[in-house]
């Protein structure tokens, strides 16, 4: 034990200056428990409990490498080579039940008006996804001869998702549904159909995947197109890992997500996501995604975002949600009294949204100015005189530094009834991508990234809407091959609602 008595200065000076020394210590102490708790409480909660099971990363790379080789494969693309030995396809398995279409030739002889006799027929069969089942559906084309010029007639092969695929349009939908929104890896949905006695290889449904993402592009697009013709959007990003060849690990890249989303000012647009991959995170992409829009648009404080604040075009919504987070942070590791109150503050503007959500944007301005103007301001005014009372170097002084400043760029939704009070819509839309990415882990190449990124455009979309996406992907996957690309938009989710309710007879 150290010998306090022996050691001590007898001059009071030197005393003194020993005292403010070692209080000066325990400060600078203080501040760094206080740092470490900070970071163990975030640890702590960002960690996802017990390990998940391990995947088999062989499969996973091969399954986003395949998605990708497939999305590049063009129709034009004349066939390879056929090879000296090709692999055989296996006949679809017998005991599933089967349901024919018959499609007919015209019942006369085009050529010369003759009457048609049979004389054969060709049958495709292809492997369909009935939600619950498989079934094979049998595609007959009777084969016909005329009686008097003997001219052969047979009706064409309808267009199918893939052409000279084995795929029905049910059972691609269904396969993209299990990944992109249901998060199953290829994979373990190989597994999964192997218990029905179906033989469908993680690669062929690579395959499937990539040519069906190709397929649907137009569509997303059209989605994006809708999104960027908003008043206002959402935007956010995450991380997701994607293959670097050659080095045996992962880089990671970049999914952002722009949501445009009317319905807590009862707007007239429809609600829509789309979802970008890039290779990284430079300010670039978002300029590139962005490009011709005009308008608000509500974000985090990501510095790549300032270049679209610049010029005007585009004006900046900050996030609330994120000044909240900073300091329940500090809240849950120090169980500060400054925090829980900035908390308490903070709550009383999201009282006032309750009142104003679902209204139209005048009535949402009236109530912010009456019920939220004074309360942001005094939330203002208060958080100054808070830091001057605490260490400049603590977690607590760092959440209030960040509030001062993004509180700022907050203050346009108090006069835009159009507006929200955080960014929450954008970041509701990468939870799928989060679930998902705990179970592939990485996409297999920029190709693979691209693929997925139009499959969450649409299934987010539909599901904003309140479409079941198997059904929706099902019936567009049949009818997208022959459809029109100037008219693409009757393909949307909302539109396709719209003709489904017309397509059903009213009931008596």
């Amino acid at each position: 034990m150290l010998d306090t008595q022996a050691t001590l200065p007898d001059d009071a000076d030197e005393l003194k200056a020993l005292v403010l020394a070692q209080q000066a210590e325990i400060s600078s102490r203080d501040v760094l428990i206080e740092k470490l708790k900070h970071q163990l409480a975030g640890m702590r909660r960002n960690r996802f409990g017990a390990s998940a099971e391990a995947l088999d990363q062989l499969e996973l790379v091969l399954e986003g490498e395949e998605i990708a080789a497939a999305a590049e494969t063009r129709p034009e693309e004349p066939p390879a080579a056929t090879p000296k030995r090709r692999p055989r396809r296996k006949p679809l398995p017998g005991h599933l039940p089967r349901t024919e279409q018959v499609i007919m030739p015209d019942e006369t002889c085009q050529a010369c008006g003759g009457a048609l006799r049979p004389l054969g027929e060709d049958v495709t069969e292809e492997l369909e996804y009935i939600p619950g089942r498989f079934v094979v559906r049998r595609i007959v084309r009777p084969k016909l001869s005329c009686r008097c010029c003997e001219t052969i007639h047979q009706a064409a092969l309808p267009a199918r998702p893939i052409e000279r695929g084995r795929p029905g349009a049910g059972l691609l939908a269904h396969v993209l549904v299990s990944k992109y929104a249901d998060h199953l890896p290829l994979y373990r949905q190989s597994q999964i159909y192997a218990r029905e006695q179906v033989d469908l290889d993680r690669s062929t449904l690579a395959d499937w995947v990539g040519k069906s993402t190709a397929l649907l592009e137009p569509l997303a697009e059209a989605i994006a197109a809708h999104v960027l013709a908003g008043q206002a959007i959402f935007a956010d990003d995450t991380p997701v890992g994607v293959q670097a060849p050659g080095h045996g690990k992962t880089k990671t890249a970049r999914l952002w997500a722009y949501v445009r989303d009317e319905r807590p000012w009862a707007g007239t647009g429809q609600p829509a996501a789309v979802y970008r991959f890039t290779p990284d995170r430079q300010g670039k992409w978002p300029q590139q995604h962005l490009a011709g829009f005009g308008g608000w648009m509500h974000a985090d404080g990501y510095a790549g975002f300032e270049a679209l604040y610049r010029d005007g075009t585009i004006s900046e919504v900050a996030c609330l949600a994120h000044v909240r987070r900073k300091f329940y942070d500090v809240h849950a590791a120090t169980g500060s009294a400054i925090a829980e109150q900035a908390l308490a503050r903070i709550q009383t503007l999201y009282d006032v949204e309750r009142q104003a959500r679902g209204q139209a944007p005048d009535r949402r301005h009236d109530i912010r100015q009456d019920a939220a103007r004074p309360l942001f301001e005094e939330l203002e005014a208060w958080l100054p005189t808070q830091l001057a009372r605490i260490s400049g170097k603590s977690p607590l002084a760092g959440a209030i530094r960040y509030a001062v400043t993004r509180l700022k760029r907050l203050r346009p939704y108090l006069d835009n009834g159009i507006l929200e009070i955080d960014n929450n819509t954008a970041e509701r839309s990468m939870r799928a991508i989060a679930l998902g990415r705990k179970n592939y882990l990485f996409m297999g190449s920029a190709r693979g990234g691209k693929s997925a990124a139009i499959a969450y455009t649409l299934i987010g979309t539909a599901k904003l809407n309140s479409v079941d996406p198997q059904a929706w992907l099902a019936d567009v996957l049949a009818r997208i091959p022959e459809h029109k690309i100037n008219r693409i938009d009757e393909l949307l989710p909302w539109n396709w609602v719209a003709q489904q309710a017309q397509a059903v007879p009213a009931q008596p």
